[in-house]
């Protein structure tokens, strides 16, 4: 007995330090007076806020509060809880939404919690305005790009083969010769038809792992990356690209709409729905889209553009209302105007940006969706605001649901998850 109590401690030594840390014993937490989280505009939302540790209120301690439209707070306050708790009112008078966030100082550590109120926000309306060669744009760009063969390749990856479908490494062309978008093709075993579904990227420059959990041998998937590489690479690969020839690749000629990054990052979203309707194996009726954050932009572009697209998924989409941080309102990320309006950037120039990123914001891309979809976000996102993702919503003219998860970040719940993949299995009529 001894020595199976010795083995068992050993082997507990064993385990990563990391997966025994789990959340902090010490909570900020934030919560409304409205089990929605909404109010109408001129109506008074009152937060409690409690610094709990152990699961009970801690006396005595200093807490940051600010306050006020999201990302523009305008009202901060220091305050010692005596007793752990407090309470703190905010209104808005037009369509927006309102966050508290507190920041509680323990033994030389800091704490957050935000909670974030909307006020009317099915009344928001987005700010961007649309070029009135908007359409012309991208006709141009697709027809260009479509000039190239496609000249896919595919490179079978045994070790990521399952039972139920068979995993490659794809290429295409995108909108030149030779440039190339990488993905990862996943192919039911059985010989058929099926559905399909293009997963489109959130930002950033990593490998994928393709998809074979959405419905195990019901459905091709097609998960691509954006930046013209292989996606089987090592990690380190992409880290010393994103902070070197790919750093801050989002900001790239935003003035200059036919040298912006993102041009041939829509063009090869759309050409990934080109090459599944090439391969044999597609039923010829359904294509799904979906993604998140910037993924979420990349869903709307593409359905926007390419109406074999069936039906999308959208989870916090970036890049939406870039134009609204110059009216001081949260828009989507990256938001280059927030950062440009704090620095002072010459009004020129500045004008030139925000005529060039119309071409870009998922906005203009919403407008035109004409296909059913299914859309999720946060209140407390803080890279994407609420603001901007309910007012894109809000333009959406085609059949839409909308499932608002209030205390998410830019990340999602499981119940979230299961919700976003019952939507993509319905649409593609898979039990």
């Amino acid at each position: 007995m001894k020595r199976l109590t010795i083995l068992f401690f050993g082997l507990m030594l064993l385990l990563p330090l990391s997966a025994q840390i789990r959340g902090n014993n010490i909570v900020v937490s934030i919560c409304p007076d409205h089990k929605d989280w909404n109010y109408k505009t001129g109506e008074k939302a009152t937060f409690t806020i409690e610094v709990r540790k152990s699961a009970t209120l801690l006396s005595n301690v200093t807490v940051d509060i600010e306050a006020g439209p999201v990302m523009y707070p305008d009202n901060r306050k220091t305050v010692t809880l005596k007793d752990g708790a407090t309470k703190w009112t905010g209104t808005m008078n037009k369509p927006g939404f309102y966050r508290v966030k507190a920041t509680a100082h323990v033994a030389g550590k800091d704490y957050e919690g935000l909670c974030t109120a909307g006020f009317s926000p099915e009344k928001l309306t987005p700010y961007c305005q649309e070029p009135k060669d908007f359409d012309t744009f991208w006709k141009k760009a697709l027809d260009e790009a479509r000039k190239n063969d496609l000249n896919p390749t595919r490179r079978l990856l045994p070790e990521r083969c399952t039972k139920d479908a068979n995993v490659y490494e794809i290429s295409y062309v995108n909108d030149r010769w030779n440039s190339r978008i990488f993905g990862i093709l996943s192919v039911p075993v059985n010989p058929g038809k099926y559905p399909a579904l293009l997963r489109v990227p959130g930002a950033g420059v990593r490998p994928y792992s393709g998809d074979t959990y959405t419905a195990p041998g019901k459905c091709i998937v097609l998960e691509i990356g954006i930046h013209g590489i292989p996606v089987t690479m090592q990690q380190d690969v992409y880290d010393d690209l994103l902070n070197g020839a790919l750093n801050n690749y989002w900001e790239v000629n935003l003035a200059e709409p036919n040298k912006n990054y993102y041009k041939r990052v829509v063009t090869g979203a759309v050409r990934g729905v080109d090459y599944i309707a090439s391969l044999p194996e597609w039923d010829g009726k359904t294509i799904g889209v979906t993604g998140a954050s910037q993924g979420g932009f990349l869903s709307l572009a593409t359905a926007a553009l390419d109406k074999r697209i069936t039906f999308l998924g959208v989870v916090h989409d970036a890049m939406c209302d870039y134009e609204a941080e110059v009216h001081n309102v949260g828009g989507g990320w990256p938001h280059p105007f927030y950062w440009d309006m704090k620095n002072g950037l010459d009004k020129t120039l500045m004008e030139k940006k925000i005529e060039g990123a119309r071409y870009f914001d998922g906005v203009n891309f919403a407008r035109r969706v004409t296909q059913p979809g299914w859309y999720s976000f946060g209140y407390n996102d803080e890279t994407v605001p609420p603001t901007s993702s309910y007012s894109t919503y809000n333009i959406i003219k085609a059949p839409k649901t909308l499932s608002v998860y209030q205390m998410t970040g830019h990340f999602w719940y499981q119940e979230q998850w299961d919700e976003w993949q019952a939507f993509i299995r319905k649409e593609m009529n898979i039990q």
